[in-house]
């Protein structure tokens, strides 16, 4: 098969960008991203979207190309991202260059995802809405009597998830867990991953300068242009959470930034837990030095 995926994948701050874009040149690819933030029209600052000079030196798919109040899901990223690789294959390129750090959007094009039942924008609704009044442990606890299952298998904490898998039970009247069929879809095209990694001390001092320069670029002016939609969806991430509660008094600034480096750093380590597990992985580990 000489069609060819090159997926460049890692923990959140580990190098990806530059390192995807000279694999991009190398190939004549463009970058197609595969990260489940940075394809959010309005968040740039906070999700460390590629900038201007990156961006110019080959062309990119799949960044700040949804409105950031539109439900948007790793479904529809497979659906997306193959139409246009195939697409790109047909016009001739036999390597194409992928990367992100979203496990579900890569599982997603690797392996496809079972055909779940449409959303409903009104049940979607009312359980953001018991969010917000209710706190997410509450859902959460639903959804462990009424689908042990998938509880068990995510984190309780991600309200995406938890209202995910609830919607899908009020819609259907079944719960995720009984679409799960594990069945992997083929591709027509041969995928290859490697995985960017470096010292966790390096790593976490990448992640902690990171958040430090978001600061920098305006992120909490970038996080009060978003109040409107703090419910969305796309909101219920690392950076934006934390920033919102500093606005709304929860704690002071020095805080809240010690805390967005923290949670970062434990995404960063769930992010290279979930990819240890999966041997088809060729590791590469990179150094400032």
């Amino acid at each position: 098969m000489s069609r060819r995926l090159v997926i460049i994948l890692g923990p959140t701050a580990v190098g990806k960008t530059d390192f995807s874009i000279a694999k991009a040149i190398e190939y004549g690819s463009p970058v197609i991203s595969c990260d489940s933030r940075q394809i959010y029209k309005e968040m740039s600052i906070g999700t460390a979207v590629p900038d201007a000079s990156q961006l110019s030196a080959v062309k990119h798919y799949f960044i700040q190309t949804v409105p950031v109040d539109r439900s948007y899901t790793a479904g529809d990223y497979e659906q997306e991202a193959i139409s246009l690789i195939n697409e790109l294959f047909e016009d001739g390129h036999e390597t194409l260059v992928m990367t992100g750090g979203s496990m579900f959007y890569i599982d997603a094009v690797c392996n496809g995802l079972d055909d779940l039942p449409d959303g409903d924008a009104s049940v979607r609704k009312d359980l953001w809405d018991r969010l917000e009044a209710e706190g997410i442990d509450a859902l959460a606890s639903e959804l462990e009597a009424r689908d042990p299952e998938t509880f068990s298998r995510i984190d309780p904490k991600n309200s995406q998830r938890v209202i995910r898998a609830l919607e899908v039970l009020k819609v259907s009247g079944r719960p995720l867990s009984s679409f799960k069929t594990g069945v992997r879809k083929n591709r027509p095209f041969q995928i290859e991953k490697v995985g960017l990694m470096r010292s966790r001390d390096e790593l976490y001092s990448r992640i902690d300068r990171r958040v430090l320069s978001m600061m920098d670029a305006g992120l909490l002016d970038e996080v009060r242009s978003l109040l409107p939609y703090r419910n969305c969806q796309a909101l219920q991430t690392v950076g934006y959470k934390e920033m919102f509660s500093y606005l709304d008094g929860a704690y002071d600034l020095d805080e809240a930034i010690r805390i967005v480096q923290r949670n970062t750093r434990h995404y960063a380590k769930r992010q290279l837990t979930w990819w240890r597990r999966d041997p088809s992985i060729r590791w590469i580990e990179l150094h400032d030095s």
